[in-house]
């Protein structure tokens, strides 16, 4: 395995090749929370467990401040959702995300019906309210740090990026932008009516073998085609969208614009990649690299897309 030091040097090695940086610097007059100018709830540059009640029930999330986290400057908030069966620190090493310039979150799912970790939405998932709890870490983490309002964000893999696509369908107002990975989008999440659209990129392997990319239609998961073409309606979105190859042909890139209220919908298929990370480099899900990382991609996506006020 990839020690999480080793995983972030990596990411930085690449985004250095690619010439572009992790997250760029906050606006120049960024709104900010609560939390902004107080002292830091943990050490800057390390990544430590922290508990929030929601609900009457107390839940933890692995976090990690960047090494010149300020107390007076307003950062990104990113959520990560780990993997059924896996935990924060798994997806912190999965992604490399605690070095990118953002206040990274790696929330921890409940043990659910398998005996197994997972997250609401999911028909193996513990019956509690995740949705919920996500609002109240949000609501938590504004009133002890200094975020950003406009750039809380949220990505996550597997039933961690179904859960992603459920609090799209919930949360668009309080979360700018949404990056599910492999996601498993089970029908468990119920209707999906979301009060504002939601800017949404997506990645899935077409060698998928435990969430297909054609769906399993006897547990109710669509295939992506069909569960891009949803949103596509819900965000009010331009059809059919536009699509570009990337790496040789082996990455599809389609996006769908213009999408109501400046939210875009972008989903890069990628040829023969199983139930993977994508990286260009071996990380805790395979040993075989495959040809982009999506932590970059994710990250360029959400410069995009700060939350902006609903136009009346």
């Amino acid at each position: 395995m990839i020690s999480p030091t080793s995983v972030r040097a990596l990411v930085l090695a690449c985004l250095t090749a690619a010439g572009t940086a992790c997250a760029p610097a906050a606006p120049a007059e960024p709104a900010a929370s609560p939390g902004c100018g107080r002292p830091a709830p943990a050490p800057p540059g390390q990544s430590v467990t922290r508990t929030v009640d929601s609900g009457g029930v107390k839940r933890s999330y692995l976090l990690h401040l960047p090494a010149d986290y300020q107390p007076d400057r307003p950062r990104w908030l990113v959520l990560s959702f780990h993997g059924h069966k896996r935990t924060p620190e798994y997806q912190e090493q999965l992604t490399g995300m605690s070095a990118t310039d953002a206040i990274t979150v790696y929330p921890q799912g409940l043990v659910g019906t398998d005996g197994e970790t997972a997250w609401s939405g999911a028909p193996y998932s513990a019956p509690v309210d995740d949705v919920r709890f996500t609002a109240d870490l949000i609501d938590a983490l504004r009133g002890e740090l200094c975020v950003d309002p406009a750039r809380v964000y949220a990505t996550g893999k597997s039933n961690g990026g179904g859960f992603v696509g459920l609090l799209a369908c919930r949360l668009p107002d309080r979360i700018a932008a949404f990056a599910p990975v492999s996601g498993a989008f089970y029908p468990e999440g119920g209707p999906c009516n979301p009060p504002r659209p939601a800017s949404i990129l997506d990645f899935h392997g077409t060698a998928d073998p435990t969430i297909p990319y054609r769906g399993i239609p006897a547990k109710g998961l669509p295939a992506l085609p069909e569960w891009l073409a949803g949103w596509a309606a819900r965000d009010g979105c331009a059809t059919p969208p536009g699509e570009r190859t990337e790496h040789g042909g082996t990455v599809r890139v389609f996006r769908w614009q213009p999408c109501g209220q400046g939210t875009e919908l972008e989903h890069y298929r990628v040829e023969g990649l199983g139930h993977d990370w994508p990286s260009t480099r071996p990380n805790l899900d395979s040993e075989v690299p495959t040809v982009l990382d999506a932590t970059p991609v994710i990250m360029e996506f959400f410069a995009r897309h700060p939350l902006r006020q609903t136009q009346h």
